[in-house]
């Protein structure tokens, strides 16, 4: 199976051999029809975009590999004015166990139409929903996301937070991947409650992250 360049490139970053520091940016091939990223590492970046978009646009733009990249100006040109641009993420990996689901975990398809489940459909594929029986608000997803690579997300309901649930969650995450194979996560480093819970749980951070999809308004997810 071919890996997909960002996948390797994440993975690289995440356990070696490490690519040079030099600034340097790339075109990538995107990962999911119309989705497009901008995906930055330690002094490297890697670039998706509609085919009309040239290297020497980028290169005008700014576009390098010490975080420049992530500039709003380039996202918002990326975009353009009806597109839809994700927030910036950093991005953590963490090695499954294939422990299977923890106790009490179990499949919700019928939580569809939860906003953490509204927010991955766009954006990854083969989205599998896990939660508890008795709660409608607490959420695990996993999916292909960055790079095909199987991605996590998940929301605690509110009067459940703060009380180790995220980490839980995140640990599922690792419990339900194949034991030895990545599983990403992507949360801004604003949600630091989240942030916290993925750190708690093993995953370790290797580069950050903006989705966008140009011309394809997606609303307000949540």
């Amino acid at each position: 199976m071919t890996t997909h360049r960002a996948a390797d490139a994440l993975l690289r970053a995440w356990r070696g051999p490490r690519e040079p520091v030099d600034g340097s940016w790339e075109r990538m091939s995107p990962w999911l029809p119309g989705v497009y990223a901008v995906l930055a590492l330690t002094g490297r970046a890697l670039v998706s975009t509609p085919s009309e978009v040239s290297d020497a646009e980028l290169d005008a733009w700014g576009t390098d590999g010490w975080g420049h990249a992530h500039d709003p100006r380039i996202m918002a040109r990326l975009a353009g004015p009806d597109g839809w641009v994700d927030v910036l993420d950093a991005v953590l990996i963490a090695e499954g166990t294939g422990a299977g689901a923890p106790p009490g975990l179990i499949e919700r398809p019928d939580l569809s139409g939860h906003p953490r489940v509204q927010h991955a459909w766009p954006i990854r594929s083969g989205i599998r929903i896990f939660g508890y029986a008795d709660d409608e608000a607490t959420v695990l997803t996993l999916g292909q996301g960055i790079g095909g690579l199987t991605e996590m997300s998940f929301q605690v309901e509110p009067d459940r937070r703060g009380q180790g649930h995220g980490t839980a969650l995140a640990q599922a995450a690792r419990r339900l991947t194949p034991r030895g194979e990545p599983v990403v996560a992507a949360v801004s480093p604003a949600n630091v409650p989240s942030l916290r819970a993925l750190l708690a749980a093993g995953f370790e951070p290797v580069g950050s992250v903006q989705i966008y999809r140009p011309g394809r308004p997606l609303g307000n997810p949540a």
